[in-house]
């Protein structure tokens, strides 16, 4: 066989099953199932625990408090794979995962309900960093787009389970047990990390500290805020929303300068390789965040749905990006990388505007087109997004940049969240949905999130070229 033969071979869907590579695959898959299955069963069951509980207010809170806290794991993901290894750290926190279910499943108030989604966020956050930092370890570079369209199927059937499971636990026992669907999950990826990833994998001799002052400045800063998106006040909407943008800029500044960084080099700085790449990967999902988190709401207190129809509207988005996703990893040619990576945040913004103008109108229609030109967007460059980071960091800053890249994107859902939960609060929207103008509030949320998809469009040509896969290679276990 020559060596193009070879290459193109191992590019192919099988690669992911062979060489040993079959129980990595289902590991890494699981890893997304945990993200992927809490994320859709608390969009369903949310807005009932948030009412139950007596806090509507505090719906986005719920979402921006879990993301930071996978800020803050993301964060260290990959310290903590060079310091205890991939597998220890994985099961430690995949324990997490489990409590913070379990506590968010047995919450009196919202400030369990809170505490349960800060151990759950720090968990997932430091799975997430730490799946995608073995990903160039398990694959050669051919294979890494096949790897994100495994990982959408399981997205696709996670947005299909999640708010079916969801929904019917919801209505038929409570929310609270709908919470715990997750628990199964967590127990089988426990047994694939024990059987894929060595003892000793990942581990290495790290005598840094970890930044801290940095972490935690950052952490402040979206917290600050998803709490400015709580209150009508302005006097105190407007000294939160300062603190958060010195806050954010001045650890940016100061990190470029650390010998331990939280950032890889040129993270953010336009005209850098990796610059533009992490605006887009930031902004993509702020969009995203806003209808993510209040579509439920929507049609539940516009359309009069259920629980689980509107679960099943906010599936759309993910239905939509896992089967774009597999379409593109299958037909995509290398060279349409850079199309596909400037194409996918200008479909993501025409999608918010179509639900925008559907909540509006009062056409459900809309809302469903939307929603699958939101997720369409996300699976038309998703892919080639990651592979450019994992090619083109520094030596060295492979597991930074890579572990980064899940973090970028719980920012950017954080700060989505507390931007949607700002601009509703500044509307109206508090203890009750009764007296709040709900479709006037959704033109001005979703308005926001395809400002972002047009700014991470426009973004996007600072990025010149996208590196190519070359088929080497990788290793089964790390």
């Amino acid at each position: 066989m020559s060596r193009d033969a070879a290459a193109s071979l191992a590019g192919g869907w099988h690669g992911l099953f062979s060489e040993g590579r079959t129980g990595s695959t289902f590991m890494l898959c699981l890893g997304v199932a945990l993200y992927a299955f809490n994320d859709f069963v608390v969009i369903t069951t949310m807005p009932t625990a948030v009412v139950e509980l007596g806090a509507p207010a505090l719906i986005s809170l719920s979402f921006s408090i879990f993301l930071v806290a996978a800020i803050v794991g993301g964060s260290v993901g990959g310290l903590m794979k060079q310091r205890f290894g991939a597998r220890s750290a994985l099961l430690l926190t995949a324990g997490l995962i489990a409590c913070g279910s379990l506590m968010t499943s047995v919450a009196v108030s919202m400030e369990m309900v809170l505490a349960g989604r800060i151990f759950t966020g720090f968990g997932e956050g430091v799975v997430a960093a730490i799946c995608y930092a073995l990903i160039p370890e398990f694959y050669p570079p051919s294979l890494v787009a096949k790897v994100f369209g495994a990982e959408a199927v399981v997205w696709a059937l996670a947005a299909f389970l999640g708010p079916l499971l969801g929904g019917i636990l919801t209505e038929v026992i409570s929310w609270r047990v709908a919470f715990l669907v997750n628990v199964p999950l967590i127990i089988i990826f426990a047994v694939f990390v024990i059987q894929k990833v060595k003892p000793e994998s990942g581990a290495e001799r790290v005598t840094e500290r970890v930044p801290l002052g940095r972490l935690m400045m950052v952490t402040a800063s979206i917290l600050a805020v998803s709490f400015a998106g709580t209150t009508t006040e302005t006097w105190i909407i407007i000294p939160l929303l300062a603190f958060a943008f010195l806050g954010l800029f001045a650890t940016f500044s100061a990190d470029r300068s650390k010998d331990v960084r939280l950032f890889p080099k040129g993270a953010f700085v336009l005209g850098a390789p990796l610059g533009a790449i992490f605006w887009v990967a930031l902004l993509m999902p702020i969009g995203q965040a806003t209808v993510s988190v209040y579509i439920a709401l929507m049609m539940q207190h516009v359309f009069g749905y259920d629980p689980s129809e509107a679960g099943f509207v906010a599936a759309i988005l993910a239905l939509s990006w896992s089967g774009t996703a597999i379409v593109v990893a299958t037909v995509v040619r290398e060279h349409l990388a850079l199309t596909m990576v400037r194409l996918g945040p200008l479909v993501m913004a025409l999608g918010l505007v179509a639900t925008s103008f559907g909540i509006w109108t009062g056409l459900a229609g809309w809302v469903f087109l939307g929603q699958v030109f939101v997720g369409g967007g996300f699976g038309l460059n998703w892919a080639f997004l990651s592979h450019h980071v994992m090619t083109v960091a520094a030596p060295g800053e492979r597991d930074l940049a890579s572990g980064l890249l899940p973090t970028v994107q719980s920012a950017g859902y954080a700060l989505g969240a507390a931007l949607a939960g700002l601009t509703a609060a500044v509307y109206g929207l508090g203890d009750s949905v009764a007296a709040v103008d709900l479709k006037g509030a959704a033109v001005w949320i979703f308005g926001i999130g395809s400002v972002m998809g047009l700014a991470a469009f426009a973004i996007s040509f600072s990025i010149s070229a996208l590196p190519a896969a070359d088929g080497r290679s990788g290793s089964t276990q790390v």
